[in-house]
């Protein structure tokens, strides 16, 4: 039986706008997938779209971060890891042929390398799989796809190719569930963060190695920080990632809002915008580059920062990886005896000799004198290769931010510190944002200026600007324009670069009858104008109101005691006619006004 033999066919018919024609299958589609959480999810949502794209039957794809071979749980295989299979293959089963493996003679095929391979950019239009990879799918019955760089479809598609967009959607959004173990101790977390009665802001740094790197934002840290960064921006720097030069200039870079807002800065103008300081912050993303040093200024300005770790124990963890084998790391070579330094010496002093001898050996290195990160830093421009433990621990990563992509796609508040990635793509922020704006556009997402922020900030330490009610309503003004405005920016400079950061309109309609809500035209900013259909009818307004009054706590009382000092506060208390103003100020600014 040659290797085009056994592939199977299915025929079926539109039955419904919701499922896209399905035609003959012409082959297997296998994908191959690197990276972190968030392009893996973006691979993901594009292979479906592709395999639709040239009516091919997908093989479940395979994420190279979960194979065996990384030293996770046998009981788990590569996207099972992750994700729910079955899940998966339900959802979309009126939409693609989904199998989990390759039939027998193909894998053979595969394993002796006679299948072609296409090691796809994220920019691949479809053009390209018509034309390119549709012919070789014809003739050989499987093509294999590489993707490595978070996507292997173009983001915006043709108005004709609309309805592979909310393809997109269903995948990500409907058919991507995670297995069951994630979902219950993501339940279990989002259960004690609500347990005291208040909603709480999810907070994701952003603050990555590679994010600092691409960037230039090395000179923000501390020297062992700063030289990681370089070290990092030199290797990308080589391999054509980034261009420019080694040396940036870290503070403009910061005050052009290409780096990372501090945890310090978004503690500053959460509690300028009035949130008490008891509110709960929820810290997605586990450890933030730079250290904990960094978050000790948040900690000083919120009283309840709370993380994944400290809302679940190292049981309910273990358990999420599963049966894990133990490895144990070799004993550390002891240095030299005094007798082999003796042979050497002897060695060097043997006559006659007939042949000029190579040069001596090399020192050997120790682990006690490459222990750390200076070790290779000095000793090379590449970095170590990973230890199983490492590449173990960059599994597990999956899982953490699974658990809090769950966490943040539900919180009351969510506030990003960056929204990019490592290679200047929109990162896990981004995808969160898409997500919360494609399940409810009314919910509570700040993308703040990191511009704008930086200077408000930087005004306020080098006294420039007082805390007074001025600058207050700078800052509220800011945090609420963003509400409109955020969702307006993202649909010029993350879309075009990932669809999922930004899935509307194609994947909405408008169920409101009045589209202008508190000065702003949220319709058209959205640029939704497909109305829902009937079954989807609900009270829009009440559901508005209701999301009001759940909102979190807003402390006008901070201002005197957390900004202005403590001399103020007897000032301040039962000035009836301050809160009037106040009330005043912000009724304006709803309403649109210039001050």
């Amino acid at each position: 039986m040659g290797p085009g033999e056994g592939v199977g066919f299915s025929v079926s018919t539109c039955k419904s706008s919701r499922t896209l024609c399905r035609l003959q299958s012409t082959g297997f589609l296998f994908v191959r997938i690197r990276g972190g959480f968030h392009e893996i999810r973006n691979a993901i949502s594009d292979a479906v779209a592709v395999a639709r794209l040239i009516n091919a039957t997908l093989v479940i794809p395979e994420i190279l971060s979960t194979t065996s071979s990384k030293g996770i749980s046998s009981e788990f295989k590569s996207f099972a890891y992750l994700y729910n299979e079955d899940q998966f293959m339900a959802a979309l089963a009126k939409d693609v042929n989904i199998i989990k493996t390759l039939p027998k003679n193909l894998k053979e095929a595969r394993r002796k390398k006679k299948i072609p391979l296409y090691r796809v950019p994220s920019s691949a239009s479809p053009y390209f799989y018509r034309h390119q990879v549709l012919p070789m799918l014809r003739k050989h019955s499987v093509v294999e796809l590489v993707v490595s760089d978070g996507g292997c479809l173009q983001s915006n598609l043709h108005p004709d190719l609309e309805e592979y967009q909310r393809l997109r959607c269903r995948v990500a959004f409907h058919a991507l569930q995670f297995r069951q173990e994630v979902q219950e101790l993501a339940t279990k977390i989002l259960r004690r963060l609500r347990s005291p009665g208040r909603p709480f802001i999810a907070y994701e740094p952003g603050m990555t190695r590679e994010a600092l790197a691409y960037y230039g934002c090395a000179e923000l840290f501390q020297d062992v920080h700063t030289e990681l960064i370089q070290h990092k921006r030199s290797w990308m720097l080589k391999r054509g990632i980034v261009k420019g030069k080694l040396s940036v200039d870290s503070a403009q870079q910061r005050l052009n809002g290409s780096c990372p807002l501090m945890p310090e800065e978004i503690g500053i103008i959460l509690r300028a915008y009035g949130y008490r300081s008891d509110s709960v912050i929820y810290i997605s993303g586990g450890e933030v580059f730079g250290g904990q040093r960094l978050l000790i200024p948040l900690h000083a300005i919120f009283d309840n920062v709370v993380d994944r770790t400290s809302l679940s124990t190292s049981y309910e963890l273990t358990r999420l990886y599963g049966r894990e084998s133990n490895f144990v790391d070799p004993p550390p070579r002891p240095p030299p005896s005094v007798v082999e330094e003796r042979k050497l010496e002897a060695w060097k002093k043997t006559v006659p000799r007939p042949r000029p001898l190579p040069p001596p050996p090399a020192r050997s290195k120790y682990p006690h004198n490459i222990e750390g990160w200076w070790g290779w830093v000095a000793e090379s421009d590449n970095e170590p290769d990973s230890t199983v433990m490492e590449l173990r621990t960059n599994a597990h990563k999956l899982l953490w931010e699974a658990i809090d992509y769950i966490v943040c796609v539900e919180a009351d508040v969510f506030i990003p510190g960056f929204d990019r990635d490592g290679k200047g793509r929109p990162n896990f922020a981004s995808l969160v944002m898409g997500h919360r704006l494609y399940q409810s556009a009314a919910s509570v997402t700040y993308r703040p200026d990191r511009k704008e922020v930086a200077k408000f900030v930087d005004d306020l330490r080098e006294g420039m600007q007082p805390a007074n009610r001025t600058w207050l309503s700078s800052i509220r003004k800011h945090l609420r324009r963003t509400l409109v405005d955020g969702p307006m920016e993202a649909f010029n400079t993350s879309k075009p670069l990932s669809f999922l950061s930004h899935p509307v309109p194609e994947c909405s309609c408008w169920r409101g009858k009045d589209s202008v809500s508190a000065g702003f035209n949220h319709q058209a900013a959205l640029k939704v104008w497909q109305s829902c259909p009937s079954w989807m009818g609900v009270n829009v307004n009440s559901k508005l109101k209701e999301k009001e009054s759940d909102d979190l706590d807003v402390d006008d009382g901070f201002i005197s005691s957390f900004f202005f000092g403590r001399g103020m506060e007897n000032q301040g208390a039962g000035n009836n006619a301050g809160k009037e103003e106040t009330h005043l100020d912000d009724q304006e600014e709803l309403e649109g006004g210039e001050r």
